[in-house]
């Protein structure tokens, strides 16, 4: 029988400190990757300024409130004749049900998730307060957000979740 010898590897205080080191910049090296991924894909911010946005609350409030006193019906319809391709037509008619002229209409279809995606919508007067355009916006959710301006002053806003398909 042979006898081997056996060479036991002494633990140290350098192969310990190696280790801790190795350890941590492994750790930072993996942190950095992930934050650096996390802010380069993430484009859903809500509010760019979120203190203005607080300071204008009352303003927006005062505009929620005016819209409401107006008691529009804005009838927004969604048509899609192909996946690719959809048509929006928006009418607006005052308390008395006469067409709403004389505005301009804004109207974007905004993905909840990413901003990066989202859609204008480019819209035409077809008639006495009916507006129309056409999207090429992806199917999934989307919320369409109309906005109604005349001379600079916002009459109407709204947002709407909506499906695409």
């Amino acid at each position: 029988m042979t006898s081997r010898l056996r060479h036991e590897r002494e633990l140290t205080g350098r192969t310990v400190l190696v280790c801790l080191l190795a350890f941590f910049v492994v750790v930072v090296g993996v942190n950095a990757v992930m934050v650096r991924v996390a802010i380069s894909t993430f484009g859903g911010v809500e509010t760019e300024n979120a203190y203005r946005a607080g300071l204008a609350f009352n303003q927006d409030r005062a505009a929620a409130l005016a819209q409401d006193a107006r008691r529009w019906t804005v009838d927004a319809r969604l048509i899609q004749p192909t996946p690719d391709r959809a048509e929006l037509v928006i009418s607006l008619r005052d308390k008395a049900g006469a067409p709403v002229t004389g505005v301009d209409v804004a109207a974007r279809l905004a993905h909840p998730a990413d901003a990066r995606r989202d859609h204008p919508v480019a819209l035409t007067e077809r008639g006495p307060g009916t507006f129309a355009g056409i999207s090429a916006a992806d199917a999934g959710q989307w919320d369409l957000l109309i906005e109604v301006v005349r001379n600079g002053e916002r009459l109407f806003r709204s947002k709407s979740r909506i499906a695409l398909r």
